[in-house]
């Protein structure tokens, strides 16, 4: 199964809201929809009855979204308990720069061209 789409689905389930979720996600509602239709194709079972007056799930859908929800909050955890490696990049001071500029007075350190 697709991650990407896995995710998708997840975003949708928990908003029960094609519009909300994909905004949500930065994409268009048209491909949220795409990738929900593809997984139930892979799945062979509707996830979304499409019937009702608002979106809602069918009993295939919450047992999926039960199993990546779990399955997301092990990966956050095992991503979350991993130790980070030391040190960086340095950065070298650069000093304090340069007064704010006001208008109508000359910048510091330039001087008026003179004829």
């Amino acid at each position: 199964m697709d991650t990407i789409a896995l995710r998708r689905f997840v975003a949708a389930a928990e908003e029960l809201h094609f519009a909300h979720a994909a905004k949500h996600l930065n994409i268009p509602r048209s491909t949220l929809i795409a990738s929900v239709r593809e997984l139930e194709n892979e799945l062979g079972t509707p996830l979304f009855d499409m019937n009702a007056s608002t979106t809602t799930l069918t009993p295939a859908g919450a047992e999926l979204l039960a199993d990546q929800q779990k399955k997301l909050a092990a990966t956050a955890a095992s991503v979350q308990n991993k130790p980070q490696p030391a040190g960086g990049k340095a950065k070298a001071s650069k000093g304090k720069g340069r007064a704010p500029a006001v208008k109508g007075q000359p910048r510091p350190g330039k001087r008026r061209q003179s004829r």
